[in-house]
């Protein structure tokens, strides 16, 4: 675990939102980096930690966007540890205030990364970005989508609509305060959906103990 020398504190009422995309980003357009660093920010600004797979290219520059403006970063590395994470994932450090290091190598990785996230946001992506998709998407956690000069949002438009999967939870967006302020509503409506699908359980087991 490496914590940054910043004094950021984490409360457990804030949500925490995922940040998915590619960790090259040639194929995304010449706004990638203001596009992802504006969504950094507006995680932050809008009062949510950041999390992301401890990577570079998209998901980095939306860190750096949150810590612009004073945000909390967490990154799950696919390293068992941080000298393996710099020498044989050669991934970045900067912009996070803690890496947890999971060992697990990528696909490991994605499952405790979207698993330990509120909501997950899928920004311009390859084949890992849609493997963490896809894991949110059956776990049912909320998904926001951006919009932008890239195709990754419209393969997922298509896996939804051929996967006929019940998962509703999913916000689509070109305007990254937008999208940020749609994946909140839908981590809220989420809660609610749990908290009362818990008491309905315990409703059923106290009436069994009876």
């Amino acid at each position: 675990m490496e914590i940054s020398s910043e004094k950021n504190t984490i409360t457990s009422s804030q949500y925490k939102i995922c940040v998915s995309g590619a960790a090259k980003v040639d194929h995304c357009g010449a706004e990638v980096e203001t596009i992802a660093r504006q969504l950094g920010r507006e995680i932050a600004q809008q009062g949510a930690v950041l999390v992301d797979g401890a990577t570079s290219g998209f998901p980095l520059f939306a860190s750096q966007g949150a810590k612009e403006v004073g945000g909390v970063v967490i990154g799950f590395s696919p390293a068992a540890t941080k000298h393996q994470h710099e020498h044989m994932y050669r991934l970045p450090t900067q912009y996070h205030d803690v890496i947890i290091y999971t060992g697990f190598g990528y696909s490991g990785r994605d499952i405790i990364l979207t698993q330990s996230s509120d909501a997950v946001i899928i920004g311009c992506g390859r084949i890992g970005t849609f493997h963490e998709f896809t894991t949110a998407f059956e776990d049912r956690r909320p998904i926001g989508v951006l919009e932008g000069a890239w195709a990754t949002h419209e393969i997922i438009k298509d896996i939804i609509s051929k996967a006929r999967g019940e998962h509703i939870s999913i916000a689509f967006d070109s305007d990254p305060g937008k999208l940020v302020k749609k994946v909140i509503a839908l981590i809220k409506e989420h809660r609610l959906e749990r908290e009362t699908e818990q008491d309905a359980l315990n409703e059923i087991r106290d009436l069994s103990s009876q």
